[in-house]
């Protein structure tokens, strides 16, 4: 049976249901069997993504409301509303929030679900390594870095340790 295409969401009415001093993810693809992700995402004013690296994934961003900068090779590139920014896997980059905010919509293929298996051997007792401090407070994304400083989803910044 072939998938029937359909509308879920769309971004002026979720902006308008979220609270003015919302920040984070305020969507995100969460379809079934999807081979790919996508996240509205809103910085308040001056805020900032600080800088961080994606290994595995390209991300194509486009900004769709308020303005701002992508620090990105050691260069800043101006954000406005209808800017496409590619970001390709393993390059380094940072976004700050002009004074009106940014808001903006990520894509990117879908990364698979990371799973923690026992040792082969037989366990003697004790527990796992807990990952909680690795994962993001805001959108619940486990990070690859075991010492995040932001998330690569939603640029909410991890507790100080």
């Amino acid at each position: 049976m072939n998938a029937a295409p359909r509308v879920l969401a769309v971004i002026e009415d979720l902006l308008a249901a979220a609270a003015p001093d919302e920040r984070g993810a305020l969507w995100h693809l969460a379809e079934q069997g999807r081979e790919l992700d996508a996240n509205l995402v809103r910085l308040p004013p001056g805020a900032e993504a600080g800088e961080h690296q994606e290994d595995v994934l390209d991300v194509l961003l486009v900004v769709l409301a308020g303005a701002g900068s992508a620090g990105a090779g050691g260069r800043d590139l101006p954000l406005g509303p209808g800017t496409v920014l590619w970001l390709p896997r393993t390059s380094r980059r940072a976004l700050a929030a002009g004074p009106d905010g940014l808001t903006y919509l990520t894509v990117h293929r879908r990364r698979p679900g990371l799973a923690i298996k026992p040792p082969a051997e037989a366990y003697e007792g004790g527990e796992g390594p807990c990952m909680l401090d690795r994962v993001c407070p805001e959108c619940g994304r486990l990070s690859q870095d075991p010492a995040p400083v932001f998330c690569s989803r939603c640029g909410e910044r991890f507790p100080e340790r």
